[in-house]
């Protein structure tokens, strides 16, 4: 009988999403179909609106909704051309310079803003147009653009963590996680430049003129009121001053007043902001409810355990589990979004990871890398849509020069599961 309620749950969410329901009804529907098999109909059903109810009962996702306006703010604040313009003064001389730039751009705005998505519009936004007129392959500038953006969500304030935070049940807390981020997010941004700077030099792509000191310092000068944002909310984290949902607030606060103060912000825009604002976080709440209500279901039904007994049957080795765990969750990302997949995934194989003596940490940092890999990949990868659409291209003229792009994310993805330090040096630096 057990293995029939993991067949009906993962048969019936598959089905769904085959025939284009939305992920998030999705679901809803397939868990409460699976817990129809334990329980009369009625019940099952009050029993999931409960769930997904009190699945948004945390002060810490309070953090999320606060984080995208403040990426909001950000978007609109010109935040992204300043640093992009600071990163050009960085790495633009370098061959293939344009290209260090985008990825710089993007692993600073996204770090901030916390987005994968809204690194790769507004970085894409200014960089493609750049690139393709220094005689760049749009192609290839989109699938840097694309690539370099996810690193927002492994570099902190990233709103995913936080969401693993909650999926872990207190194992892992979400200051160490956003100290376990720096190390990864740092070394895919270095793997994707070596990848970048290899198609630059063979295809003879220009290398921009050097600036000067005065140039440089000028720069640093105008963006470091936008870099202080990751100071005052990953330095106030650490030291206890606030909480992450208290430093999403600050954030929101800080990133206004900067847009007011660049003069690049208006009363009037506040509208727009807010309103988006609302459509993301109603977006993504929903998400997270649906996916609390679907992990109760897989816990009252003991799937995490049989799939724990699975894994831990086919092998002792843990290189070879955690060889396997990846395997699913890169096939994972590519069907799913990252905030159900962690929800729904966590309590599966964490409790598997954990009996190897990985810790929280460490695999939150792993799963995430893994699924950031799947916001590249059709059918469902969002930077891939948003990125492409800001270049105005097709996603077949953008996946072919994303494969060398992929290579070295998976390069990289594959370091940070095997050495574990890359994540836990940091937080334990900082006694986390």
């Amino acid at each position: 009988m057990e293995w029939i309620e993991i067949a009906t749950l993962v048969i019936s969410f598959l089905l769904l999403l085959s025939i284009g329901v939305p992920i998030a009804y999705s679901i809803g529907i397939s868990s409460a179909l699976t817990l129809v098999l334990s329980m009369d109909s009625l019940t099952a059903l009050t029993t999931i609106a409960q769930r997904m109810g009190t699945g948004l009962d945390g002060f810490s996702l309070l953090a999320i909704p606060f984080f995208i306006l403040a990426g909001q703010l950000m978007n609109q604040g010109g935040v992204a051309r300043r640093l992009i313009d600071f990163a050009r003064t960085l790495v633009g001389s370098l061959p293939g310079g344009l290209a260090f730039v985008n990825i710089v751009a993007c692993m600073l705005f996204g770090a901030i803003s916390g987005s994968a998505v809204a690194a790769a519009s507004a970085i894409g936004g200014v960089m493609h147009h750049r690139m393709t007129k220094e005689g760049y392959e749009p192609g290839f500038s989109a699938a840097v653009n694309i690539s370099s953006a996810t690193t927002g969500m492994i570099i902190p304030p990233s709103n995913i963590l936080i969401v693993y935070a909650l999926a872990a049940g207190g194992g892992a807390s979400i200051a160490a996680l956003f100290l376990a981020g720096y190390l990864p997010g740092i070394l895919i941004g270095l793997a994707l430049m070596v990848a970048a700077g290899i198609q630059a030099k063979r295809n003879n792509y220009p290398v921009g003129e050097k600036t000067s000191f005065r140039e440089t310092l000028k720069a640093f000068w105008q963006a470091i009121p936008s870099l202080l944002l990751l100071v005052v909310v990953i330095g106030g984290i650490i030291m206890g001053i606030f909480t992450a949902t208290e430093a999403s607030a600050i954030a929101v606060v800080y990133a206004l007043v900067l847009g007011f103060i660049y003069k690049e912000i208006k009363v009037q825009n506040l509208r727009d902001i807010l309103l988006a604002t609302v459509k993301t976080t109603a977006i993504v709440l929903l998400l997270v409810s649906a996916s609390m209500a679907m992990s109760w279901v897989m816990a009252f039904e003991n799937i995490p355990q049989q799939v724990s007994e699975l894994l831990l049957s086919l092998s002792d080795n843990p290189f070879v589990i955690l060889l396997i765990i990846n395997l699913l969750l890169l096939a994972v990302g590519v069907f799913m979004d990252m905030t159900p997949a962690v929800l729904i995934f966590t309590p599966i194989f964490l409790p598997v990871v954990t009996a190897l003596g990985m810790d929280p940490v460490h695999f939150g940092i792993v799963m995430v890398m893994n699924l950031c890999i799947g916001l590249c990949t059709p059918p469902v990868g969002s930077v891939l849509f948003v990125g492409a659409a800001v270049a105005n291209l097709r996603i077949s003229q953008v996946v072919r020069p994303l494969i060398p792009l992929f290579i070295v994310m998976l390069i990289a993805l594959v370091a940070t599961t095997y050495v574990p330090q890359l994540s836990l040096w940091l937080p334990s630096v900082f006694g986390l």
